[in-house]
Order: C-alpha cells, then structure tokens, then sequence
C-alpha cells in the first residue's frame, strides 16, 4: 500500500489556499499573474504566491505552479525573472506543457521539480518515458486513460502519477482543442477557452435529419466523482489525486478537499472502504453538472457520461471554513537578573529567543497565571501552544513589554526555521540576452517545395497525378494502396500516424513502414509524443517531420526538437505573421490550406447521438450562428482492420470553413520558412484538385486568387 499519497486541491486566491489547506489537502497547485492555464481565475501576485509558498511550508504541506501554457518567444525571455523569487522561495514544483519551458527550466532551474501538465496530452508510457529523460519528475496523464494504461506508465517509467479524481472534464484531449482559439481567439493552450464544448449544438449525419434544439449540448460531458473507485485509482499507482477547479469559490475547494481526506484516510487506515451515500449527495449539491460520472479509468464512454442540457447546479453549502494552526512545544525559563529565555520546538525544529531580564521581586512577585496569560497570546499567527512550561526561580518580575517582545521573537525564528530549509540559494547561471530572430528572416524566398496531406484515399489518387507537389503525406490505408518504389523515387513519401496514439503500434504497420522505407519511403509526419517516442525508440528519429500538433511556439522548442534531430517541424497555427517573423522558421513547414482539426476526442458525437456502427462516417454539428462543423469518426486509426477495433477510436472536429492563405503570399515569402503544405482531409477529389490549382497559380505560377472563402485563422490576428 503506497502511503505517500497526497490531495492535491486548487486555488484561484489565498482564501481558496487556506480554505483547502485546512480541509486536509496535502499539497496546492495555483497559478501566478503569468502563464497559468487558468488566466481568468484569480490568481496570485508574486507578493502573495511567496506568501503562499512560506504559508503551506509553516503547515507541512507543498505547492506547485502551473505554467502550463504555450510561450510566445519574447514571453520565454520573461521566465527566468518570473520563476526566480518562487524558485528561491521553495517552491515545490512547476506543471509545464511547453517542451521548450522544459529546456528551460531544467537549465536554469535545475533543482526545481518539472510535472509534465495533462496539457501535454500524454497517452502512452514510451511518451511518459520519453520526458523523463529530460528531467520529468510527474506526469499528469491524459484524463482519457484506463486505470491498466496508467498502471502500465507507472510501472514502466517509476514516475510520478498525478491523475484528475473529481471536477469538470474538457470533451476535448487537453492540449489538443483550438476550438476557443479559432472561434474567438480565446486559445484553451493560453489559458483563455471559452468553453465552446459547453454552448448548444445540433447534430446531423446526412444535413437533413438534426437532433437536438437550441438549448441541446452534444458536447458537455459531466463532472468526475471517484469516490467509489478511489481504492482502484490508488492501486494503480496513482500518488497524486487532484482536484479540478481552480475557478471555484473557497466553500466548493474546502467541501470537495475534506471529503476526499475523509476517504483517502478510511483507504490508508486498512478499513472496509465503504462510500456513503450523504457524501455523494454533499459533493452534488456542492456543484453539480447533471449530475456526476466516474470519468474514462474503466475505459467508458457514451451518452452516460454526457450532460447535453448542461445544467449547472451549485448549492448553497457553506462548510465552515477553519484556520488550520501548528501545534508548538514551548519552555519558558524566569530566573532573576538573567535574560528571558523561550525555546520552541514544532516538526522538530527548535529555536531559542533571548531578551529583557528579568528583574528580583521585591514586594509582589508575578504570578505564573499572569505570565502564561501573556504568553498564550498567539493572536493572528499559524501556531497553537500544545504546552508550555514555566520555569520560575525565586520571586521574580517580567515587564509585559519583554515577554511579547520574546515571544515575537521565537514565533518569528520558528517560522523562518521552518520554511528557511526550504528556500533555495540564488541560482548562478543566467540566461543571456536571446538572439535577435528578425534578423534571420530578411531572405526572401520565391520558390519552396509543396507537399500535401491526404486522408482520403480518393481524393490522394487524383492528387498524385498532379503537377508542381514535392512531396505527400498519407495514412497507412492510402500509403498501402498506392505506394511503389517508383512512386516514392518521383515524390517524397511519408506516413502519417494518427493524430491520437494509444496502447501499442500494430505489428502490421510497423512491418509495411519498414518495408516503405527499404523500398524509397522518407519517414512519417508525427502528431504526438508517443509515437514520436516509438520511432525513435526504433531508430527512425531522424525520419520524422512534427505535425502542428507538436508544438514549437518558441525558439527554445524549435532547438529541442532540432537537437532530437527531426527532418523538420510545422509553423504552430496560433502564432500570427509578427510573432512568426520572430521565430526560427529554417526547419519549418507552413499550413496553407485545410481544415483545421479543432478537437480531438475521445468521445464519439455519433455513438452518443446515432449509435456505434463502427464505420469511418462524418457527423455534423450545427451551431447558433448555423455554422456546421465536420466530425470525423476514427475508427481504426492505424488503418482498416490492423489494429483492435473502437478500443482507441476517436472524433476529430474540424473548423467549418478551411484555412487558406491564397492572398498572403508576399508575407509568407518573408518567414524564411523550409516547405509548404496543403492538408486535404474531408474534401472530395475534384474539389481538392481545384484548391491545389489555385494555390499552385498563386505560389508557382504568380497567379491571383480565385475568390474562394477561407478563414485566415490566426495569421493576422494571432491567439490571445
């Protein structure tokens, strides 16, 4: 039985910190003024979250940090300067998504604990394994897996598991939803969503039939309640039972906190483990989302888990909120014409104050009562006397003024003593002033190479008999039915895995990618860490191109993955022209054209609405705006009939109209990028053969555009 299980509950404020602090959490994760993915919460000052530091330190506890969003280059250069006071200060860890603020950290930070956030998308144990090795102490798995995936990484990596046991679930894999962002330019990966999964949708498979009105919602999933498979969680290896909500009041944080002590204590105890129904009724009314379910650790999913009219229902429950205090040992010893002397011991910390001296009583002396009177006076501080002993020698007199000034003194000595071990020394090594990218994009370039992504394997055969493309990239159904070594010795050929990567690669995909590349295939274009992870693992690293999925917002991951030795990675979608003139495009592949996947999910539109038919079909969601939204159904993403059929299936939700950059092309130019790319994935053959004509008119041939409507995405306006 793992004892060293801690509650890790949120704060948006101190009131929420205190309040979770003395309902029994073990540990806080918060976020300061900057880089939190929270940033409409609260939030802390850097005066405040010191406090806070030194605050949970006084009362044995920890605190993490998130900076769990994607940096911006000019913002990676404020890191260092942001971190330092906490760093100093003993803070207990950072939750980081960015692989270039992992870089980061780990070299100007190196003794500060780094969490891999749940917005890194971590799926599979070789992802998990693979950061590791660039200093990750935790990971915080997707909230998608099944309590034998997490037990797997836990086994195989020995790392920390730090998994979500109750609150709201995102419909989307965390860190992988542009949703918010290309909607509103409120980006969910900057800790600005919107919750569009929470607005009402109407579904279609044909554009006929709609279900739902206008206050359905196909996308909002219920909250999580694990109370009653808190055991399985915990023996899965699970160290770390977190609480979501760090946009909740201090009475939801406190509620939520204490019942989960209450039952993580019954589990330790060695006590029938036994849920009552009060509590579940207590954490429902505390909040409530039509109601609760058990989240994805028995890998369940389907209309269960849904709540389409999403109804949120918070109580007015009050739980008294306590102010948590430390108990100290205390010895007082009064002896005439000598100093006051007060030693204090708490946690096994001892200090001793000295001062005043205390004077022979000549008429009346003072009496014990009076001077412990004085002494219990604690006030507003984080400590309670559990005893104090008086030594008095002879008739002694103290003047009231010297026993406060002493006892101050102790009081401030302990609590320096005990949140001083913690505190770091000031770090050495500096960051030096980054280099200046604009000047790196001064080269023009008229011409780069164009390669196409295909999904379709129709619409891949009319595209491979067109002029003026390098290179394409294709699914293992289309790469089987098309490849030939004379193919691949005419275009460069790379095949894509799929966009989520979960359990292991099909023996057969692997056989078939092994053979391509014997026979002239290039590599692979990667969406994830896990896949990038086994390629590697097989020697194949440098065969591989990151997908937009893989984010490089900053120079620093730009390196990272150029120090793994990648063919080249794609221009993040959420960065506009400016950003992008400041950052390292050399090894770069610019989108310009598709549409963009906006969420990835674990949850199926058509199951839940329609039925499961196992069958690769497009849903359609209708907004209040009449916009419709294309939701693919994966379901054998390694390819038909290679892998365990709907075990890891997912919906992919892309934007209703594609991104296009047909009238930037002087703009583009500048970027200094490597290559471009088409994305084609739900258009049919002809209409794909007519969008590359047009970009092919425009960037071979100087052509003008055709007038086509596209959205520019964010290359204008950029991600907020």
């Amino acid at each position: 039985m793992n004892r060293d299980v801690e509650i890790l509950a949120p704060a948006g404020s101190m009131e929420c910190l205190r309040a979770a602090v003395a309902a029994g959490a073990d540990a806080i994760y918060l976020g300061g003024t900057k880089f939190g993915a929270r940033a409409y919460a609260q939030n802390l000052s850097e005066e405040d979250l010191v406090q806070a530091i030194e605050y949970v330190h006084i009362h044995g506890r920890k605190i993490y940090m998130t900076v769990n969003t994607l940096l911006k280059d000019r913002e990676l250069n404020e890191l260092y300067a942001y971190l330092l006071p906490y760093y100093k200060a003993g803070l207990d860890g950072v939750i980081v998504q960015d692989i270039g603020a992992v870089k980061f950290i780990g070299e100007y930070f190196p003794e500060m604990p780094v969490h891999a956030s749940t917005q890194m998308t971590i799926t599979n144990t070789l992802g998990a394994d693979f950061l590791k090795r660039y200093g990750i102490t935790r990971v915080v798995p997707a909230r998608e897996l099944s309590l034998k995936e997490i037990r797997d990484m836990k086994k195989q990596t020995g790392l920390e598991m730090e998994c979500f046991v109750h609150g709201a679930l995102c419909y989307c894999y965390s860190g992988q939803c542009l949703f918010s962002s290309m909607l509103g330019g409120r980006s969910g990966n900057r800790g600005r969503c919107a919750q569009p999964c929470r607005l009402p949708y109407s579904v279609t498979m044909d554009h006929r039939k709609y279900k739902g009105d206008k206050d359905f919602c196909a996308l909002s999933l219920k909250d999580i309640c694990t109370l009653d498979i808190l055991p399985d969680i915990l023996e899965a290896g699970v160290m770390s039972l977190k609480i979501e909500g760090r946009m909740k009041q201090p009475a939801y944080t406190a509620g939520v906190t204490a019942v989960y002590r209450k039952y993580l204590d019954m589990y330790l105890s060695g006590k029938e483990y036994h849920v009552q129904e009060k509590d579940r009724k207590y954490l429902l009314e505390l909040f409530s989302r039509g109601g609760s379910c058990k989240g994805y650790y028995d890998m369940y999913r389907g209309p269960e888990m849904m709540a389409f009219a999403n109804e949120k229902k918070s109580g007015n429950i009050q739980p008294e909120i306590r102010k948590i205090k430390e108990k100290i040992h205390g010895n007082l010893i009064l002896s005439p014409e000598s100093p006051v002397i007060l030693e204090i011991t708490c946690k096994g910390q001892t200090v001793t104050a000295m001062g005043g001296e205390v004077e022979f009583a000549k008429n009346q002396p003072m009496e014990e009562q009076r001077i412990r009177q004085q002494m219990e006076k604690l006030g507003n501080t984080d400590f309670q006397w559990e005893d104090l002993n008086i030594e008095i020698n002879g008739r002694i007199f103290v003047p009231v003024k010297v026993l406060n000034e002493v006892r101050r003194d102790a009081l401030s000595q302990l609590r320096e003593a005990l949140i001083g071990c913690q505190k770091r020394a000031q770090v050495t090594k500096q960051p030096t002033k980054s280099k200046d990218q604009a000047a790196c994009h001064r080269r023009v370039t008229d011409s780069l190479p164009v390669y196409v992504s295909c999904e379709r394997s129709d619409t891949a055969e009319v595209l491979l008999n067109e002029p003026g493309i390098t290179g394409f990239y294709f699914p293992f159904d289309t790469m089987e039915k098309y490849f030939s070594p004379e193919l691949a010795a005419s275009s460069e050929l790379y095949l894509s895995t799929p966009h989520i990567h979960r359990g292991e690669i099909p023996e057969k995909w692997l056989r078939s990618a092994q053979k391509w590349l014997e026979q002239g295939m290039k590599g692979f274009l990667v969406r994830n860490l896990e896949s990038y992870a086994v390629l590697k693992k097989m020697g194949y690293g440098e065969k591989c191109i990151l997908d937009a999925s893989m984010y490089t917002w900053n120079d620093q991951s730009v390196d990272f993955w150029r120090e793994e030795g990648v063919l080249r990675n794609t221009v993040p979608l959420e960065l506009n022209e400016g950003e992008l003139k400041h950052r390292d495009n050399t090894s770069s592949e610019l989108l310009l054209y598709g549409y963009i996947p906006l969420m990835l999910s674990a949850q199926c539109v058509r199951k839940n609405l329609f039925g499961c038919t196992g069958k690769y079909e497009t849903a359609y969601l209708k907004d209040r705006y009449n916009s419709e939204f294309p939701v693919k159904c994966s379901c054998d993403p390694w390819g038909k009939n290679i892998s365990e059929k709907a075990k890891y299936c997912y919906n992919i939700i892309y934007n209703s109209i594609p991104y296009g950059l047909p009238g930037e092309k002087d703009q583009v130019k500048k970027l200094n990028l490597h290559s471009l790319r088409l994305a084609f994935t739900i258009e049919e053959p002809e209409k794909a053969k007519a969008i590359l004509k047009e970009f092919r008119t425009v960037y071979q041939e100087n052509g003008k555009p055709s007038g086509r409507r596209y959205t520019k995405g964010h290359f204008k306006r950029g991600a907020e």
